[in-house]
């Protein structure tokens, strides 16, 4: 069988286990729509978090300089990402809309639009990335040991941003259809490249940990007498990731342009489309907004960070990966509500969006506060897989993470609340109003405690640790208290405005 096949088949498998085939979001009850559309998303986002686990485990066994380096990175993929994400968003609003209006062929020419658009920008973004990045990390105030690492991984990433953001739209579009099991099969196989990847190309074949790991040390000499490959260290990792990445979108635009799933893109549809892309405007550049407010936060909150030695900084990129993984039932969750949502806005059903927005965020609440639990309980244990033991600072990486995660822990249930919220008046199109309450709780809120706490009244660590907390509670009792007023209900239906969709 060839590997379409296979695929095909994993992914029908994988279609008929959730059963989305027969899913009609607009009808009946509201859980079990949600999980099964939440369920692959969690799934996909764990995949996509382990690109970044994958990285910090063998960078972190590489050396405490290159674990501190992809700390400053970090926030700099999320903000060149974040730039055109907005784009994304509201393709998947707009063909969400539209399928629950009953509109498929407007929805396959929403998906069309969005990816020409999509391509541009992200060749744009990832141009201007590469030229600012060496000032960037300085701006950070990276040290001079840290800083050449961090401006070679963030060069390759620039460099293959199309197909890393390509990859984030097809996974949009399709959730928009509410199909979100062939993005998460796609990722899967991205997934395993990766992890393949990762320790050859850090570490070539000579002083390799895997080897050890799989207790393999002489097939490891007979590679390296072969090859007399050393591996290209934290570059290497920002390749397997890019090559990666690339091989998962060439994937989704096959899918697409074949169109037996999910949506269906024609090369007639993508020719650019001013009205078009007035509509995507105004809902993808709030939604942008809020990425970059988001990814804004993140760069000065590392600004603050990188006041403090290094231990400190690699602390905090650990546990910005722990979160992100714990994050991530929230999240889906708010990506199913963002899909149920706008297809029952569609359907002009808001009474069924609103039991929706509800349901989650008391569903996340509880879901989170049982993680953070367990993250408070088991900390260093936590942080000490991403920390080498033969590294010099090891004891004091792992003290301070563990510090960050008991502090941030018990507010992990208020983060679910808000991105319920904000999952649903973005599928109504209310992208301005989910960016005010992200920006304004992680730019307004966050970022000042943070520079107060951590360095007016020298709190030093615990500072910046209790900024993540304070904000998670305002964030969510913000997001509840706007989301009362009912002012997302006042929607207008202009789906997609452009000429009639080409059937070539």
């Amino acid at each position: 069988m060839s590997l379409r096949g296979r695929l095909a088949g994993v992914r029908d498998l994988f279609h008929r286990a959730f059963n989305q085939g027969e899913l009609d979001l607009t009808e009946g009850g509201i859980a079990k729509p949600l999980f099964i559309l939440a369920i692959p998303i969690v799934i996909t986002n764990l995949f996509q978090t382990a690109y970044n686990l994958a990285d910090t485990f063998w960078v972190g066994r590489y050396s405490t300089e290159a674990l501190a380096a992809i700390s400053f990175a970090f926030p700099m993929v999320f903000l060149l990402i974040s730039l055109g994400m907005g784009l994304s968003v509201a393709g998947s609003v707009l063909i969400a809309q539209n399928i629950g209006a009953g509109d498929k062929r407007e929805a396959d020419y929403a998906a069309s639009q969005t990816v020409s658009f999509a391509v541009v920008v992200s060749i744009v973004l990832g141009g201007v990335g590469y030229l600012v990045v060496d000032t960037l990390v300085r701006i950070y105030g990276a040290s001079p040991d840290v800083r050449p690492l961090a401006v070679d991984y963030m060069e390759v990433i620039s460099l293959g941003l199309v197909f890393m953001f390509g990859f984030f739209v097809f996974i949009s579009l399709m959730r928009g259809a509410g199909d979100t099991v062939t993005p998460m099969v796609v990722m899967g196989i991205s997934v395993v490249v990766n992890i393949v990847l990762d320790p050859f190309l850090i570490f070539g074949f000579e002083n390799n940990p895997l080897f050890a790991i799989i207790g393999m040390s002489g097939l490891q000499d007979q590679l390296f007498a072969m090859t007399g490959y050393t591996g290209d260290g934290l570059r290497g990792a920002a390749i397997a990731t890019v090559f990666s990445r690339a091989l998962a979108f060439l994937i989704g635009l096959g899918i697409m342009f074949r169109g037996n799933q999910g949506v269906q893109i024609r090369l007639g549809d993508m020719a650019p489309d001013p009205e078009f892309a007035r509509r995507i405007l105004e809902i993808g550049v709030p939604a942008s907004v809020e990425g970059v407010g988001r990814a804004l936060s993140v760069n000065l909150l590392l600004i603050v960070v990188g006041l403090f030695a290094t231990p400190v900084v690699s602390a905090y990129g650990i546990g910005t990966r722990v979160l992100s993984v714990v994050f991530m039932p929230a999240i889906a969750m708010a990506r199913g509500v963002e899909t149920m949502s706008g297809q029952n806005i569609g359907a002009d059903k808001p009474d069924r969006a609103a039991a929706t927005a509800a349901f989650a965020s008391k569903a996340s609440f509880l879901i989170l506060s049982a993680v953070g639990v367990i993250a408070f309980v088991w900390a260093e244990p936590i942080v000490s897989i991403f920390v080498g033991a033969d590294q010099p600072d090891a004891p004091r990486v792992i003290e301070v993470g563990a510090q960050f995660m008991r502090f941030v822990a018990p507010t992990f249930g208020f983060m679910g609340i808000m991105r319920a919220y904000n999952g649903s008046f973005r599928g109504a199109g209310k992208t301005t109003v989910a960016a005010v309450i992200s920006v304004g709780t992680l730019m307004v809120f966050r970022l000042p405690i943070a520079w107060l706490a951590s360095q007016t009244f020298a709190m030093g660590p615990d500072g910046l640790w209790l900024s993540f907390a304070l904000s998670n509670a305002f964030g969510a009792t913000l997001a509840y208290l706007w989301y009362q007023r009912g002012t997302w209900r006042d929607v207008s239906l202009d789906r997609t405005p452009g000429p009639t969709p080409s059937d070539d």
